[in-house]
């Protein structure tokens, strides 16, 4: 997912950087009227990419749970009306795009916020959640680790063996 895509708090919807202006950003909204306005600074802007949603285990990043909903959907809107769901219906729907999530801090309204900001991109044809760089970087990250751990391991068979001699 690009870095171009921002939240701004307080306005509804979500929106594309197209430039950058003397002291703001020019953003245009991912809607049917695609409105270009300035963002200031005083206003909070937030890239999608670095949202993260709570889970159980580790926070999972914004991309992968607009993924997850991606392939229960199959590519297309969501088919929960977030408007008439109840709290309940939200959750259960939530539990299937990501089954360890957070159920204390992970609230309705964020529940309902993600599947909206979904909907407005999958109608703009945005359908490439996955950020590859963050993926690949990701996986580098988990493989030095194994590596580490493998390394830790062979150090204390070491020392384990030369302290039974």
């Amino acid at each position: 997912m690009k870095e171009t895509i921002l939240a701004i708090s307080g306005k509804p919807g979500l929106y594309k950087l197209v430039s950058r202006g003397n002291g703001n950003l020019i953003v245009e909204a991912l809607d049917a009227t695609h409105r270009r306005q300035p963002a200031f600074g005083s206003d909070r802007i937030t890239s999608l990419n670095d949202i993260a949603m709570f889970t159980d285990d580790e926070d999972i990043a914004l991309g992968t749970v607009l993924d997850n909903l991606k392939t229960l959907e199959k590519g297309k809107k969501s088919t929960l009306d977030i408007k008439k769901a109840s709290g309940d219906e939200l959750c259960k729907y939530f539990a299937k795009v990501l089954p360890n999530f957070d159920r204390d801090r992970v609230h309705n309204s964020d529940i309902k916020k993600l599947i909206q900001w979904y909907n407005i991109l999958i109608e703009n044809g945005i359908t490439d959640f996955k950020d590859e760089e963050n993926a690949a970087a990701a996986e580098e990250k988990k493989a030095v680790e194994e590596e580490k751990t493998a390394e830790g391991k062979k150090a204390a068979k070491g020392k384990n063996s030369k302290a039974a001699k």
